[in-house]
């Protein structure tokens, strides 16, 4: 059992299905593009990105083959640890590809299984309710990473206690145009201007709902005579959240949303309305208070309006900018608590380039800036909304995560949840046991015995 991740990646290595050539055709493919922005200057010869590609290759299969060697030796909890760690050392080796086709590596990773699976429970401390389902940990994935809910059993094997797939258009639709993703790695910060790149809501659709097949089958097969409130939710282990957007050239953005909710609420754990992305034309409009509470209404009544089992609808959350004023805040604050809205996450990425991005070289490009520097400008938006919503409606906090230490901030700020992204892009896996571990010792160091006591607390 605990081999598995090493025998399906020596399998799959060995007929042919990873190869340095495809991981190098990739980056001669993706350098170029970097070359075009001037991320990377002149492209790298068809040669040198090759041996990147077979240095990336080779690290892999020379992790698994001493992985191999030393799960004979080693105790379940020992071997996935050890398994976590490892990929310390992988995980730089991304850097060396271009943005964009090293997601693309990693989420194909993901998807295969080629990634590490947590085997040991989460601190009990840790455990966290919100909207009747139960949370083993408040660590998310926020959405960006797994678009198109590709990988989704895969990264809830990771360890988080919730991944939110998305944002989801009605229509397939490309994106912004090639080169859009930008690192900052000194800045541990991440430029995009992607724009809503998704296949569509029929492809997630119909991935989510093999996925929900799936978790049924495993419930009927293993259901138990007591009647213990039930782990994790409808994709499996942990909670699924499913963000849905517009599409750019659409002109009734509501339908859109509706269409989403439609399609996809029965596969989701909660839903996010995401009216916030800076790459979208016209979609922060949508947060003005007169915009934002018909759109609420309307995608409310279209979730109500369908037929659902005892456990009821999915809760809706809104995804909010940090780029918002005062009033904006307190317009958004208002519509939540007048329509009853079951979340806010905040915050999106951010328009403006607080240090020290703003004297990285990228800083001029066009596009949200997510990562370390955006920490203090998104946890101030949070605090602000908690207290707005006098504590009332629960929040999750996103934006510079990438320690225990932020994490717990968040949570103190008001915080219920906290989701990462761009820390997981440049840490990697072995990021999420450390992180738990962490945050765990921040709640047990100030006497908090669970998360939910230590929620608001520089605030109540």
């Amino acid at each position: 059992m605990t081999s598995r991740l090493l025998r399906s990646f020596l399998r799959n290595a060995q007929s042919g299905r990873l190869r340095a050539g495809d991981v190098g055709g990739g980056l001669r493919r993706s350098s170029t593009a970097a070359g075009e922005a001037g991320a990377a200057g002149t492209p790298k010869s068809p040669v040198h990105s090759s041996k990147k590609g077979r240095l990336l290759t080779g690290a892999m299969i020379g992790l698994a083959i001493g992985g191999g060697a030393y799960v004979s030796t080693a105790d379940e909890a020992t071997f996935c640890g050890w398994l976590f760690s490892a990929t310390k050392y992988l995980n730089p080796l991304f850097a060396l590809l271009d943005p964009e086709f090293a997601h693309r590596v990693a989420i194909l990773a993901a998807s295969r299984g080629w990634v590490p699976r947590e085997k040991r429970p989460d601190p009990s401390v840790l455990g966290v309710e919100v909207w009747g389902q139960k949370f083993s940990n408040p660590i998310g994935l926020a959405a960006g990473f797994d678009k198109n809910a590709q990988a989704v059993e895969g990264l809830l094997g990771l360890g988080f206690g919730f991944v939110e797939v998305g944002s989801v258009t009605p229509i397939p639709q490309e994106g912004n145009p090639k080169p859009r993703i930008f690192r900052l790695p000194k800045e541990r910060a991440i430029i995009n201007r992607c724009g809503f790149n998704s296949e569509g809501i029929v492809a997630v659709a119909r991935r989510l709902g093999v996925q929900h097949g799936k978790r049924k089958l495993e419930e009927s097969t293993n259901s138990s005579p007591d009647n213990e409130t039930k782990q994790g939710g409808k994709a499996g282990p942990g909670i699924l959240g499913v963000n849905i957007g517009k599409n750019k050239n659409s002109e009734d953005a509501t339908a859109d949303y509706v269409q989403g909710v439609h399609t996809l609420s029965q596969f989701a754990d909660y839903l996010v309305i995401n009216v916030s992305s800076p790459n979208t034309p016209g979609l922060r409009k949508l947060q003005g208070r007169n915009q934002l509470k018909d759109l609420v209404k309307k995608v409310q009544a279209a979730r109500d309006e369908m037929q659902w089992a005892d456990d009821g609808p999915p809760p809706l959350l809104v995804k909010i900018a940090p780029d918002l004023s005062k009033q904006d805040l307190d317009d958004i604050a208002a519509v939540a608590l007048a329509l009853h809205l079951d979340g806010l996450i905040i915050s999106n990425t951010t328009v403006s380039r607080p240090d020290p991005a703003s004297a990285h070289p990228m800083a001029g490009e066009a596009g949200g800036l997510s990562g370390k520097p955006l920490f203090d400008l998104s946890t101030n938006i949070l605090k602000e909304m908690y207290i707005l919503t006098r504590g009332k409606i629960p929040l999750i906090g996103v934006g510079g995560v990438s320690r225990g230490e932020d994490a717990y901030k968040k949570i103190r700020a008001g915080a219920t949840l906290v989701q990462l992204y761009t820390a997981f892009a440049y840490e990697g896996p072995a990021l999420i046991p450390q992180i738990k571990a962490e945050l765990a010792e921040c709640l047990e160091r100030d006497g908090f015995k669970s998360v939910q006591e230590a929620v608001g607390a520089d605030y109540r």
